[in-house]
């Protein structure tokens, strides 16, 4: 039975770590999950831009619910995301269907920065202000949520990479150009739009490659040592509560400082990427 990546696309293992990516099991998710600190602190220029696009985007959703009534509609076309299974990451039984960002996320984000960022520039946050109120992401949501929504956040990116690979090292038959929606958002139209990307392609699905060096591992979940490869270049994973405190902060320090991106800043950005 082909368990891994390397195996289902007649690839070497070799030129998969030479690229960077890790060697995804296509059975069942592994408990492995996108650390977004691991790109705020990367001293790669394309994480770094990576970082900015999510802060970017953050800044657009404090905006958006500070300064207006968010509708239905609008939450469910900005706030919320479904689950990219493509990527093989996460908490799963079997398979590689997970919960992804509900409503429930989306609300609780929407609510947090209005409470949060709706006065930033009118008053100052000091060591005597209330610490617990400075809450972007909630108690419940845990490493593989934060995940889930970073991988959202730079899914453009991760689409980009696995298709460069692809294009290079998978043989024609098993890739076919793919329509994938919400894949970068326009700040020109305030819009999530599809693009089109040459990707692998198993049992009907595209398959999404993750670099290693933004990844991290959760121990506790390991119990299939038959699908456990290269984990020893993966360090673990912090606590939920701990991630979450320093997701919070960070955040608030960043969105109570940064404006809006000009045209200028997405230019930039796209070029470094």
């Amino acid at each position: 039975m082909d368990l891994y990546f390397t195996d289902v696309f007649g690839v070497s293992e070799d030129a998969l770590e030479d690229y960077g990516a890790f060697n995804i099991s296509l059975v069942t998710d592994l408990p492995l999950f996108i650390d977004p600190f691991l790109l705020f602190n990367s001293a790669k220029k394309e994480y770094q831009a990576l970082h900015e696009r999510m802060i970017d985007y953050l800044c657009f959703l404090r905006d958006k619910s500070a300064n207006e009534a968010v509708d239905t509609g609008s939450l469910n076309a900005w706030y919320r995301f479904s689950e990219v299974k493509q990527n093989w990451l996460g908490f799963c039984v079997s398979g590689n269907t997970g919960r992804g960002l509900g409503r429930d996320f989306a609300s609780a984000l929407n609510t947090s920065l209005v409470h949060i960022f709706s006065g930033f520039g009118k008053e100052t946050v000091t060591k005597a202000s209330h610490l617990e109120k400075l809450v972007l992401i909630r108690s419940g949501v845990g490493k593989d949520m934060i995940s889930d929504f970073t991988t959202n956040l730079i899914k453009d990116y991760l689409l980009r990479y696995t298709e460069r690979f692809a294009k290079s090292h998978i043989a024609s038959g098993l890739r076919r150009g793919v329509a994938v929606a919400k894949a970068a958002f326009s700040y020109e139209t305030e819009s999530w739009q599809p693009r089109r990307y040459n990707l692998p392609i198993h049992d009907g699905e595209f398959v999404l490659l993750t670099p290693k060096d933004i990844l991290t591992r959760d121990d506790t979940w390991i119990n299939r040592q038959d699908l456990i490869r290269d984990f020893e270049d993966i360090p673990e994973a912090i606590d939920n509560a701990a991630l979450r405190a320093q997701i919070n902060n960070y955040f608030h320090r960043r969105l109570s400082a940064k404006k809006k991106p000009t045209k200028d800043d997405q230019v930039v950005q796209r070029q470094r990427l």
